[in-house]
């Protein structure tokens, strides 16, 4: 679980739009904040299934952070705030009412796969990223 410093961010690990996300944020995060576990894992799935998500069916990445759990727009501004400036002025989209905001999110993971693929099994991190890895699948 993440300490109070870190953020676990919970994604589809066979989606492709979401392993870029992952990777983006690995990329960025200069102060190692968010750890990261695949929905498709045995922690994944509890997790997710315990803010009342489907795991077998899973159309939000879920951000678990020291406030509480974030999902769908909302998460994905908070990971752009913790990534420090430019990125972080993306949290001034929270103007725009969250039932907008998350009907563009939803059309997105709608058709992420059709879009952006998908992989057959989960993405494996590098060696160096692994210790920011609750749980591989």
């Amino acid at each position: 679980m993440p300490t109070e410093s870190r953020h676990l961010l919970l994604f589809d690990g066979v989606c492709h739009l979401c392993d870029h996300t992952v990777q983006w944020v690995l990329a960025h995060d200069r102060r190692g904040l968010v750890h990261f576990c695949p929905i498709q894992s045995e922690t994944g799935r509890h997790l997710y299934s315990q803010h009342g998500l489907d795991p077998d069916h899973p159309g939000s990445m879920l951000l678990l952070t020291p406030g509480g759990a974030l999902e769908k727009s909302d998460a994905a501004l908070e990971l752009a705030a913790l990534m420090g400036p430019p990125h972080s002025w993306l949290r001034m989209l929270r103007i725009i009412p969250r039932t907008w905001r998350d009907a563009v999110y939803d059309l997105i993971s709608r058709n992420r796969y059709r879009l952006f693929g998908k992989r057959q099994a989960c993405w494996l991190p590098r060696p160096e990223w692994k210790d920011r890895f609750l749980e591989q699948p």
